[in-house]
């Protein structure tokens, strides 16, 4: 049995089935298990991302998805772009096709595998970085924790997000609430991860904080969370914006702030999806 070292061994347990990875499963944490498992037995780091990785992390307070009416949709994943062939296979064995297509259009950085089966769902798979509206980098990050993707680069995933919709309000707010803001990737919100980079990266700071402060009047105005979670997850949002403006800021993101608004800082992502 393969146990993650912040505490997700949930996602790890199971017994083998009579087929090497056994069949695709309806339920997301279940299939998400498998294929995890699955990459640990061949070596490859795949570690989960979106909503799902996010519930994984927040065993206490998960329960904000439903009652905000989240839900799952697919299932996403980091890895490094050196598995990518790996990868490939992996999938094939677990039942799942690749999407060419997306394969040729971003195959540097991303992969798309479909299950045809009547759950009619997919797998992303990010390769050394998330590349949306800003990049938020793996290299060296995915060997922190054995099921996702570090807990600050969850909120960073969020968080970089220039049109921020509701389910990424949930599910940062949620994530707020369970951890602390610290300094480490232990079951807490590396604050000196978030402040590292956008203290590189004027236009990644200027998203961030911007959101950072959305969240922040968003969740004074949920009304279905009780007071000591609003006040919980504003204060924490505050350390935040404290430490990412107290980071010393390199020459390049001094030349790009006398700049600012005047030119776009952010790309316009036409995606395929985003959980």
């Amino acid at each position: 049995m393969l146990k993650s070292r912040r505490g997700n061994s949930r996602l790890l347990v199971g017994m083998a089935s009579a087929s090497k990875y056994g069949n695709i499963n309806p339920g997301f944490i279940e299939e998400a298990q498998r294929i995890v498992r699955a990459a640990a037995s061949e070596a490859i780091p795949l570690r989960l991302l979106g909503a799902l990785a996010f519930s994984l992390h927040c065993p206490k307070f998960s329960y904000m998805q439903q009652m905000l009416g989240r839900s799952f949709s697919d299932i996403d994943f980091a890895s490094y772009r050196k598995f990518a062939s790996k990868i490939s296979r992996l999938f094939a064995e677990l039942g799942y096709q690749e999407d060419l297509k997306v394969t040729m259009l971003f195959g540097a950085n991303r992969m798309l595998f479909i299950d045809n089966s009547a759950n009619k769902r997919h797998c992303d798979v990010f390769l050394d970085k998330l590349a949306f509206c800003h990049d938020i980098p793996f290299n060296g990050r995915l060997e922190a924790d054995e099921v996702t993707v570090p807990i600050a680069e969850l909120l960073l995933e969020k968080m970089q997000i220039v049109k921020l919709d509701e389910k990424d309000v949930i599910d940062s707010m949620m994530l707020l609430r369970e951890h602390p803001v610290g300094d480490s990737d232990e079951e807490t919100i590396n604050a000196s991860r978030i402040a590292y980079l956008c203290g590189r990266d004027w236009g990644l700071w200027k998203t961030i904080t911007t959101n950072l402060q959305r969240l922040e009047k968003a969740t004074a105005g949920a009304e279905k969370l009780e007071q000591e979670d609003r006040d919980d997850i504003v204060s924490k949002i505050r350390i935040l914006l404290e430490r990412v403006n107290a980071q010393p800021k390199t020459a390049g993101w001094m030349v790009r702030a006398r700049i600012g608004e005047k030119r776009k800082w952010y790309r316009d992502v036409e995606e395929l999806s985003r959980t």
